[in-house]
């Protein structure tokens, strides 16, 4: 394993330069920190790159994902190097340099799937991830306009959520909905039926919309179901994004779960 100690080193130059991109589209990211390397490995073995805080390498952890990369993917940096790559202040010592996936758009989409539609916050787009992989859902289309889906505060906020879904970013929504074979479901406050009252599809496509905007009107009108989730309007005007999808996603799952026991 090499050990750097200098900033100016070519790697440590240009590894500063990829933390700032923020997972722009096609470029390499790097996952900061024990348990999103640990989950990159269990889904896609060896990173292109491991970069660890020399003076952490001892740690248990750190010293198993050392042994799990090829030592000539490996770098050894200083820790006041290693710290000027963390996403957080108190970085844990290793980083992963990736290259994320990048599934095939499918012909059909026949599956539960969920649509994010500009939602901007990337701690909301973390969070939606997140209750998406915990609902179930496996697959999910990321509008352009929304927060890029592999930058350091959606990996954050996601926990390992990306490496259990299909993540398809920058996608015009309006031209995915010829696709579906399962039937919209948008989130709406007008014209919509409680979310509680009647049974959801088996399987739908969800839409959660922008956080200040909500549901495109396009894709509004395009939606066979628009349902709503009973709450005090009289203290908030609406739910934030991430709270509705984990609401929604988890009803739905108590549905298919109840009707499976009948």
């Amino acid at each position: 394993m090499k050990h750097i100690s200098s900033r100016d080193n070519p790697a440590v130059k240009a590894l500063a330069k990829l933390a700032g991109t923020a997972g722009k589209r096609g470029s390499p990211v790097l996952l900061d920190g024990v348990h999103l390397c640990q989950a990159w490995l269990q889904h896609h073995g060896a990173p292109d790159q491991a970069i660890f805080d020399v003076e952490r390498l001892s740690q248990p952890d750190i010293a198993a994902l050392a042994a799990a990369v090829p030592d000539a993917h490996c770098l050894a940096l200083d820790s006041r190097l290693m710290q000027s790559l963390a996403s957080v202040e108190s970085g844990q010592g290793v980083a992963f340099l990736v290259t994320p996936p990048s599934p095939e758009m499918p012909v059909e989409v026949d599956e539960n799937c969920v649509l994010f539609d500009r939602i901007q916050d990337p701690g909301n787009v973390g969070t939606l991830l997140r209750t998406c992989a915990a609902a179930g859902v496996k697959r999910v289309f990321l509008a352009t306009g929304t927060a890029a889906a592999w930058s350091a505060k959606v990996l954050r906020s996601g926990q390992g959520a990306h490496f259990a879904l299909a993540i398809h970013e920058h996608i015009d929504l309006t031209a995915l909905l010829p696709r579906l074979r399962v039937p919209l479901v948008a989130t709406a406050l007008d014209g919509a039926r409680n979310l509680y009252e009647g049974r959801l599809p088996a399987r739908c496509a969800w839409v959660f919309g922008h956080e200040g905007q909500g549901v495109d009107p396009v894709l509004l009108d395009a939606a066979s179901h628009k349902v709503c989730i009973p709450h005090d309007m009289a203290a908030v005007e609406s739910l934030n994004v991430g709270a509705a999808a984990a609401i929604c996603l988890f009803e739905q799952r108590r549905q298919a779960l109840a009707n499976a026991l009948l």
